[in-house]
């Protein structure tokens, strides 16, 4: 009984930092932003299930010079729990039309990510690969991320990560960036802060759930 109730708290302790994860409770919204150097955009999105979310996907990428607007599919592929820690799999895809910067006519476009993570209550570790075709503006994303926190806060309490999120783009002008961040979650809202050193470029996101 004791082990049972360690393990429950902890998966609710561990459920409070899944925040930035594309898939809620059932019945849940998510509101969420993005904003960096290469891109800047929102996604929201309804959990019909635990292991599904629908939403509307919009993108601005200043890389690119193209505006996506569409919708996105977001499942948890496999979720693995232990007493102290969770890792979870997703997979995303999007579908809808790009319009680049001064075009006078939209082209279909979509995408597609596979994403994975890793938690304790101290450490967090992420991976992401996506592949995006907007109007003809092929490209390839890595991403992955370290974190830990510098405090173990009680459920209910404002939790602090200090991260740091290394990106490879292999057809960009600087293939590999690094962006040192915080990121602050209470309650249902999420706020991540960085600084990309390369691009000399401020990195924002905030993620709200009702």
């Amino acid at each position: 009984m004791c082990r049972r109730l360690t393990t429950l708290l902890a998966a609710l302790l561990l459920a409070e930092s899944a925040y930035a994860r594309p898939v809620s409770y059932p019945g849940g919204w998510t509101l969420m932003q993005r904003n960096n150097g290469d891109r800047s955009a929102i996604h929201a999105h309804y959990s019909p299930t635990a292991f599904d979310s629908f939403g509307v996907y919009i993108e601005k990428n200043w890389d690119e010079d193209v505006t996506f607007t569409g919708l996105q599919y977001n499942r948890l592929v496999k979720r693995f729990n232990g007493p102290s820690s969770q890792a979870n799999i997703y997979a995303k895809a999007g579908i809808g039309q790009a319009d680049p910067f001064g075009s006078a006519g939209a082209e279909l476009a979509g995408f597609v990510e596979f994403a994975a993570d890793w938690e304790t209550r101290r450490w967090f570790t992420e991976y992401r690969l996506r592949t995006a075709d907007f109007a003809d503006n092929e490209s390839v994303h890595h991403s992955a991320r370290l974190g830990v926190a510098p405090y173990i806060g009680d459920y209910g309490d404002l939790h602090t990560w200090f991260m740091v999120e290394v990106q490879n783009h292999p057809d960009g002008d600087k293939p590999i960036t690094t962006t040192p961040l915080i990121r602050l979650f209470k309650g249902v809202q999420m706020i991540e802060l960085g600084y990309t050193v390369e691009e000399n470029e401020w990195l924002a996101n905030w993620i709200v759930r009702f």
